[in-house]
């Protein structure tokens, strides 16, 4: 029987330990909390992934380290160096593959649709450390493969639309969305990206490079109108942040004051092209009203 650590809790941890578990895939699940879903193959430990010499123990005999966990946003610069100094040690020393969950950050902006094959060019501090974390994962000897995300959605995602908006349109309120509101941005549903990481961790040819998660794209105004179709409820009300009201909300949280580095351009969208994945690790896109009947039941 094959066994894997999970590193994370969160809903795309959870959605891949069960992905696993179905298969009947042993899964020791890692987070400071000791959360994770309830299935008897899925192994839930309360532990801190930057002790390094910690993780070597609990990853000692599995195939493969996920890390689907990273830092507190606003921290990226200075803690993912020591989050993924610690990864890499666990794998290298257990001798286990390693699939990473990044995002698309570390491109920087990007004129036309997104590739994995683009360099890693972010100049700001979050998409730096975000790429410095694939680049020495790959340069460490260690078999290792990256699935890079967009802007999460659907059940149990933390996203810029499910803190903006999800909430405020199931409840009739006014959604102030920190991005323009009709320009095309690709999502990532958490239920295809578990998919894509356990599909990347099968797949020889996965390693040594990254994948994307398949995505949809739409605009936020049209998924904001999508979820309420779905959920019944009324025509969303929507209006855009301003710099300025991202700045006052900052006061009351440091994720708003992040977002100044990785919004795009006026009037770009935001495409991110997925399609080596659906042709060699066989995962596609889910339609966006089955992810958005997940949010509602």
């Amino acid at each position: 029987m094959k066994s894997h650590v999970i590193v994370g809790r969160g809903a795309t941890a959870s959605r891949t330990a069960l992905l696993l578990a179905e298969d009947g895939e042993r899964v020791r699940m890692i987070s400071r909390t000791g959360g994770g879903p309830d299935h008897p193959l899925v192994d839930r430990v309360a532990a801190d992934a930057t002790d390094a010499d910690r993780l070597t123990e609990l990853t000692e005999g599995a195939d493969t380290l996920f890390n689907t966990a990273a830092p507190p946003y606003h921290t990226w610069p200075e803690q993912f160096p020591i989050l993924s100094a610690s990864l890499l040690s666990a794998v290298r020393r257990a001798g286990a593959a390693y699939v990473m969950l990044g995002n698309i950050y570390g491109y920087g902006p990007v004129d036309g649709p997104i590739t994995p094959g683009l360099p890693l060019a972010a100049t700001g501090p979050k998409g730096r450390a975000r790429a410095r974390v694939w680049e020495e994962a790959a340069a460490s000897g260690v078999k290792v493969t990256e699935v890079r995300a967009s802007q999460f959605y659907g059940a149990g995602a933390y996203s810029v639309f499910t803190l903006a908006a999800q909430r405020q349109v199931l409840e009739g309120r006014l959604a102030l969305v920190p991005q323009e509101l009709d320009v095309p941005h690709s999502y990532s549903a958490i239920g295809d990206t578990a998919r894509t990481l356990v599909a990347a961790s099968r797949e020889e040819q996965a390693y040594g490079r990254a994948w994307h998660a398949p995505t949809s794209t739409l605009s936020v105004r049209e998924l904001a109108q999508r979820l309420a179709a779905v959920a019944g409820a009324p025509e969303p009300r929507m209006e855009q942040l301003t710099d300025r009201d991202l700045t006052l909300l900052a006061f009351t949280a440091p994720f708003w004051a992040e977002l100044h580095e990785v919004l795009i351009k006026p009037g770009q969208p935001l495409v991110v092209d997925y399609a080596e994945t659906e042709k060699i690790l066989g995962v596609g896109a889910t339609p966006v009203d089955d992810v958005l009947h997940e949010v509602i039941s």
